[in-house]
C-alpha cells in the first residue's frame, strides 16, 4: 500500500511551526517535522507527528525524512530571527538562513517535491518609501537578516524557471499572539517579540522592558510595526498551499494587519489589557529598526482568499498573556 503524502515543516517546534503544525492537523493533512531544537521545544510538536531532530540543511536528515517519508510539499519556517544579532553575526545568519535554505530547495528540486512555501520577511523592505507597502515596491534591506530571506526568494524565484517547481514567499509583519485554544505559543523566554516582552514583564517574569529608540519619524518617536495574529498567519501558509496545488503561479504576498501600532501604544495595551503597569526604559536605538513597517494584505486577500480572524490588537495580548499564565503553571 502507497505512503499518503505529508507536508514537511521546517523548524515545525519554533512558535510559529508549532501553529503551523497544527493548522495542517486541523486541516487533515499530515505534516512531519524537522527541527534542531536550537529555539524549539520537543513539547510544541503534537503527539503522533513524525520528528526528525536535526539541521533543515543537513543531507543526511533530509535524507532519513524523505526516505520514510513521500512528501508533496515543504513549508520552511527553520531560520535565525534577531535583527540586531544579524548585524552582529551576519556569516551565522548567512549559513543558518540562505545556504541551509539552499540545500534545502536543492532536496526538494531532486525529490520530486512540487511546492515549496517560504517564511520570508517584511524586512526585505528596508526602509519602504510607501506606507502601506505593496508587495511591487523595491525591495531594500538594511540588515543582514533581511538580506538573508531576499537571498532565498531570489533562489525561488531562479528554481520555479528551470524546475517544474512552484512557490509562496510570504513576508510576514510581527508575529505575535498564541493558539486561541491554548495548545501552543511563543515559549521561549529569551524570545525578543515586543508582545512577548511585554507580557513577560506583566507577569512579573522580567523587571520591566526596553524601548529601543524614541526619536524615529513616527506619531510618539517609537518604531511602528503591523500586527499579525501567529494562528491567521498559519493559515495563510495553507491558503498558499491550496493555491498551488490548484496549479497557480508562484506567488510573493504579504502577510499583515494592514494596521500600525507603535511600540509605547502595544504597551499601552498590554498594561491595560493585563490590568498591571510595569515599568518601561528608554534607550538608544538598535542597529538596523526601520521606523515603519505597516502591510498592504490586499493581495492576500484577493488571491489567496485570505480571510485573518484575530488582527484585534487587544485579542493578540489577551491570547499571549494566557499562554504565558499556561507556561507559569508548568514550571
Amino acid at each position: 500500500m502507497t505512503e499518503p503524502s505529508h507536508i514537511l515543516v521546517t523548524g515545525g517546534a519554533g512558535y510559529i511551526g508549532s501553529h503551523m503544525t497544527l493548522a495542517l492537523l486541523d486541516a487533515g493533512e499530515r505534516p512531519v517535522v524537522i527541527d534542531d531544537l536550537s529555539t524549539g521545544f520537543r513539547s510544541a510538536v503534537p503527539d503522533g507527528v513524525p520528528f526528525f531532530e536535526g539541521n533543515s540543511g543537513d543531507p543526511a536528515v533530509l535524507g532519513a525524512v524523505f526516505d520514510r517519508y513521500p512528501i508533496e510539499a515543504i513549508i520552511h519556517f527553520a531560520a535565525s530571527i534577531v535583527v540586531p544579532d544579524s548585524v552582529s553575526q551576519p556569516l551565522d545568519y548567512y549559513a543558518n538562513n540562505t545556504v541551509n535554505a539552499r540545500a534545502l530547495i536543492e532536496c526538494a528540486v531532486r525529490r520530486g517535491v512540487p511546492h515549496f512555501v517560504f517564511s520570508s520577511t517584511a524586512a526585505v523592505y528596508g526602509e519602504p518609501a510607501i506606507v502601506p507597502i505593496e508587495e511591487d515596491q523595491p525591495t531594500a534591506p538594511i540588515n543582514p537578516y533581511g538580506r538573508s530571506k531576499l537571498m532565498v526568494e531570489w533562489m525561488l524565484q531562479d528554481t520555479a524557471h528551470a524546475y517544474p517547481f512552484s512557490y509562496a514567499a510570504l513576508r510576514y509583519f510581527n508575529v505575535s499572539g498564541a493558539d486561541p485554544h491554548g495548545r501552543t505559543g511563543q515559549s521561549s523566554r529569551k524570545a525578543t517579540h515586543l508582545i512577548k516582552v511585554a507580557v513577560q514583564a506583566a507577569t512579573g517574569q522580567r523587571d520591566g522592558m526596553d524601548v529601543f529608540g524614541t526619536d524615529y519619524p513616527t506619531r510618539d518617536g517609537t518604531c511602528i510595526r503591523d500586527y499579525v495574529h501567529v494562528s491567521d498567519l498559519a493559515q495563510a501558509h495553507l491558503d498558499a498551499l491550496r493555491h498551488l496545488r490548484a496549479g497557480r503561479p508562484s506567488i510573493i504576498c504579504n502577510v499583515g494587519d494592514a494596521r500600525g501600532h507603535s511600540v509605547r501604544e502595544v504597551i499601552d495595551v498590554v498594561k491595560r489589557v493585563s490590568g498591571v503597569d510595569f515599568e518601561v526604559r528608554l534607550r538608544e536605538r538598535r542597529p538596523g529598526d526601520p521606523a515603519s513597517l505597516v502591510a498592504s494584505n490586499a493581495r492576500a486577500r484577493e488571491v489567496l482568499g485570505w480571510t485573518p480572524r484575530y488582527g484585534d490588537l487587544d485579542t493578540i495580548v489577551r491570547h499571549a498573556l494566557a499562554w504565558e499564565h499556561t507556561l507559569l503553571k508548568r514550571r
